[in-house]
C-alpha cells in the first residue's frame, strides 16, 4: 500500500503544530489554492459532461442524490441513540457526514491519475449534487421547519456558498466550453498537485491544532469519526457498482461516501442550526475523519477494490 505524495504534506502540517513551529500558510495563500482546487475540479467534469448522455447522467445523478439523502439518516441514530448527543447536534452533525469533503476527494484523483487508472471525468458533478441532500435531511431530523431556519438566508447560503458556487461554476464553464477548456488546462491541469501539496500541508497543521476538542468524548468520537467513513465507503462502493462504473468511479463514489464536510455544511448550518454544537462537528469531520480517510481508507479502499475488480 503506497501513499500519494502529496500525503506527505499533510502530514508535515500536522508535526508542525504538534512542536508548536509557527508554520503556517498566508491567509491569502490559503483561500487561493481552495478556489483553484475548487476549479479545477469543475473545468475538467464540465468538459467531459458533453461526451455523456442524459439515459447515463440523470438516473445516476438522482441515484447519487439519493446516497447522500440516506447517510445522514445512518449518522444520526448513532451520535442520537449510542452517543446520546442531543436532537440538534446528532442532526448538524449527521449533516456534515450527508455531505462531501471537496479535498479528500481531490487526494483521491491525484492518487488515481498517479496510478494511471481511469474513472469517470463527470464526478464532480455528484460532489456538486451531494452538498446539498444532507443539510436538508439534517434540518428535517432537527424537527426544525425551513421558516424557522430562515429559509431565504439558508437557501442562499446552500447555492451561493463558495464552495458550491465555484465547484458549480467550473462546471458550468467547463461544460460551455467543451474542448476550449484546454487553453487554461496546463494551468488548471499541470499545477493541480502542487497546489493541492499546499492546501495539505495547511490542512495538516489546522487537523493536528483540533485534537485538543477531542477530550471529554474521545472514545465516542473517534469510534464514529472511523466507524462512520467505514460505513459510508461500502455503502458508496456499493452503489458505484450497482450503476456499472468503472473501478475508478467505484472508488471515488466509496470515497465521497467516506468523506464528511467541514466548510459547506458548517456554513449552512450556522445559518439552519445556530444553535447546534459547531465545534464537535468540525473536529469530528477534520480532526479525525478527514486524516482517517487520506491516511487510511483512501489507499485501503482503492487496495480493495483492484483486488475484488
Amino acid at each position: 500500500m503506497q501513499l500519494d505524495i502529496v500525503v506527505g504534506f499533510f502530514l508535515l502540517g500536522a508535526l508542525a503544530q504538534l512542536v508548536r513551529s509557527d508554520l503556517r500558510l498566508p491567509t491569502g495563500l490559503y483561500q487561493s489554492c481552495v478556489i483553484f482546487l475548487l476549479l479545477a475540479i469543475g473545468l475538467k467534469g464540465g468538459a467531459a459532461l458533453s461526451t455523456y448522455s442524459a439515459s447515463t447522467l440523470v438516473p445516476q445523478s438522482l441515484a447519487v442524490l439519493a446516497f447522500g439523502a440516506l447517510l445522514p439518516l445512518l449518522a444520526f441514530p448513532l451520535l442520537y441513540w449510542v452517543g446520546k448527543w442531543t436532537r440538534l447536534d446528532a442532526a448538524a452533525t449527521a449533516a456534515h457526514y450527508g455531505s462531501v469533503s471537496v479535498a479528500t476527494y481531490a487526494v483521491a484523483v491525484a492518487l488515481l491519475n498517479a496510478r494511471g487508472i481511469e474513472y469517470e471525468a463527470y464526478f464532480p458533478l455528484f460532489v456538486a449534487l451531494l452538498e446539498v441532500p444532507a443539510i436538508v435531511v439534517g434540518i428535517l431530523l432537527a424537527r426544525q421547519s425551513a421558516k424557522d431556519a430562515g429559509s431565504g438566508k439558508l437557501f442562499h447560503e446552500l447555492t451561493c456558498n463558495q464552495g458550491v458556487l465555484l465547484l458549480i461554476g467550473g462546471i458550468v464553464i467547463g461544460a460551455w466550453a467543451g474542448e476550449r477548456t484546454a487553453a487554461v488546462m496546463p494551468f488548471f491541469g499541470q499545477l493541480f498537485h502542487g497546489v493541492l501539496a499546499l492546501f495539505l500541508l495547511e490542512m495538516g497543521r489546522v487537523a493536528a491544532a483540533r485534537l485538543k476538542d477531542v477530550k471529554g468524548q474521545g472514545a465516542f468520537l473517534l469510534s464514529f469519526g472511523i466507524f462512520m467513513p467505514l460505513m459510508g465507503g461500502v455503502a458508496g462502493g456499493l452503489l458505484g457498482s450497482l450503476l456499472g462504473l468503472s473501478m475508478g468511479g467505484v472508488f471515488l463514489l466509496a470515497v465521497l461516501g467516506s468523506s464528511a464536510s467541514y466548510i459547506a455544511v458548517p456554513a449552512a448550518m450556522a445559518v439552519a442550526l445556530p444553535q447546534a454544537n459547531a465545534s464537535v462537528s468540525i473536529t469530528l469531520s477534520l480532526a479525525i475523519t478527514f486524516p482517517f480517510n487520506v491516511l487510511v481508507a483512501i489507499p485501503v479502499y482503492l487496495a480493495f477494490i483492484q483486488h475484488w475488480s
